[in-house]
């Protein structure tokens, strides 16, 4: 049995309806700090989220997944650090390595361009993906106790980190 490859690629401005379904469909409350997206909806991309924000983990033509990541603020001070302000792969992909993929490209690529360290955001409650960025070296570097009130429940914000200095 031949297993397909996932191929990483830059997100263009033609995949926003794809990304704008795989995005609906991912929608969770292990993840989402909004609630879940209805009817009408709006465009993918926006003046805050453009395509050059993401890379999209590709399997037999068809979009699986994909990672956003950005520098964490404006500032000059800042310019060194990278973001991860998104990481979704379809229910159908998980399991296949997709999600680590993604993060190791855009660990790369973060370092192509200069950066030296990557941060995070996650759901205290959202093991899975924890465990993930644990694996690739990200450590927890603190924590705002019930930051968040979601699905009516009190919700640690973790905040994780690493140098990129290092594979």
């Amino acid at each position: 049995m031949i297993v397909p490859e996932t191929l990483i690629r830059p997100a263009g401005p033609a995949d926003d309806a794809a990304l704008a379904e795989l995005d609906r469909a991912a929608w969770s409350t292990l993840h989402a700090v909004l609630p879940a997206p209805v009817p009408p909806y709006g465009p993918f991309f926006d003046d805050r989220h453009l395509p050059g924000d993401y890379l999209l983990a590709v399997r037999e033509g068809v979009i699986v997944g994909y990672i956003r990541v950005v520098p964490p603020t404006p500032l000059a001070a800042t310019a060194h650090v990278r973001q991860i302000q998104g990481l979704v792969v379809a229910e159908s992909a998980r399991g296949l390595g997709v999600a680590r993929t993604l993060l190791r490209a855009a660990m790369d690529k973060a370092r192509a361009d200069g950066a030296v360290r990557m941060t995070l955001r996650v759901l205290g409650h959202n093991a899975p993906a924890r465990a993930l960025y644990a694996s690739e070296g990200f450590a927890v570097e603190g924590v705002l106790p019930g930051e968040l009130f979601l699905a009516g429940a009190y919700v640690d914000d973790v905040l994780m980190g690493r140098s990129l200095a290092t594979r």
